[in-house]
């Protein structure tokens, strides 16, 4: 099972970008999915989350400006960013995990860049 990020890219403030995570090797509806970013020097923060049941959660400080959803059918879910701060310039993680049993799979990461 592999799961594979991308999208990132440079980006302006006040910008967009779309990061995809597609997963291959299973299906996706057994799998939680979140989005993880970490900058330089600071810890990995947790930035969305979407459950199986397509319940979506999101970090306090991407809130009213990111969007997560999923496609099951193409094994593949989006992050949608907008109104990007230069705070948001990470490297942005894709982890699946499986709903039965303690089994998660991460991405490689892809890195995003906000300048102004």
């Amino acid at each position: 099972v592999q799961v594979a990020e991308s999208g990132g890219g440079l980006a302006q403030v006040g910008g967009s970008l779309r990061l995809s995570c597609v997963m291959s090797g299973s299906l996706l509806n057994l799998f939680t999915i979140n989005w993880y970013r970490q900058a330089p020097g600071k810890q990995r923060e947790l930035v969305a989350s979407n459950t199986t049941a397509s319940e979506v959660s999101y970090g306090d400080s991407v809130k009213d400006r990111f969007t997560m959803t999923r496609d099951n059918s193409k094994n593949t879910v989006h992050l949608q960013m907008n109104k990007l701060k230069p705070e948001d310039t990470a490297v942005y993680f894709c982890k699946a995990q499986a709903v039965y049993g303690n089994i998660e799979y991460w991405g490689q990461g892809t890195q995003v860049t906000v300048s102004s």
